[in-house]
């Protein structure tokens, strides 16, 4: 019960185990909980894949982002670098001022790139490991309300005789 009043991820999770324990009360009297079992750790799987989904949207645009703007800084450097040669053929010298602007519109692509990369990165890796970390507190308290309910269906089939002798 602590799980469910607890307002956390545990709640939904216990609030779905009474409504399948609701919806299979005419079944347990005449047949074993295994079914139970089965349809809560199906519905709370449903629940935790549900909730992977919903906290892991918008992160595969960061993972792009991250992954391919590096390669768009790469372009941007061979578009300046081929500018700066075709620079020095056209004016015939190596001089500065003709490598030069090539030279610096090859380096600011690079900089653009790993400027968008670099966050994106990061923010990503946050997001992964606050996912990761909720998603195993779900797991847990999916794990706890199984663990309950098989618990509770435990002690509805324990004889009377048998559960005054235990105490």
């Amino acid at each position: 019960r602590a799980l469910g009043h607890s307002g956390g991820p545990g709640a939904l999770l216990v609030r779905a185990a009474e409504e399948e324990r609701a919806l299979s009360a005419g079944a347990l009297d005449h047949a074993s909980g295994d079914g139970l079992k089965e349809r809560v750790t199906s519905r709370l799987s449903r629940i935790e894949a549900a909730a992977s989904r919903r906290m892991s949207r918008g992160t595969g645009l960061l993972a792009t982002i991250g992954s391919t703007a590096p390669f768009v800084g790469l372009f941007g450097t061979v578009w300046g670098i081929m500018n700066a040669f075709i620079g020095i053929s056209q004016a015939q010298t190596t001089n500065l001022a003709v490598v030069a602007p090539g030279i610096a519109e090859a380096l600011l692509a690079t900089a653009m790139g790993l400027v968008a990369a670099i966050p994106a990165v990061v923010i990503y890796n946050v997001f992964a490991r606050s996912i990761a970390g909720y998603r195993q507190i779900l797991a847990d308290a999916s794990a706890g309300v199984e663990r309950l309910v098989s618990r509770d269906l435990d002690f509805r089939t324990v004889p009377p005789a048998t559960a005054l002798a235990a105490e």
